[in-house]
């Protein structure tokens, strides 16, 4: 089973798609992971390498 470290690009172009409707400043790159997801997926694949 292949596992993803970053989200589907259809996740990011929702979230894209949604930005660009927006009027206030883009947001900081961590919380453009958090929003994604991605920051939980590098946390559990951490999580996973750190088992033995």
């Amino acid at each position: 089973m292949t596992q993803a470290n970053h989200p589907s690009k259809y996740v990011v172009r929702e979230y894209l798609e949604r930005r660009s409707q927006e009027v206030k400043p883009p947001p900081t790159p961590e919380e453009i992971r958090r929003q994604l997801g991605w920051g939980l997926m590098m946390f559990d694949q951490k999580m996973e390498s750190g088992r033995s």
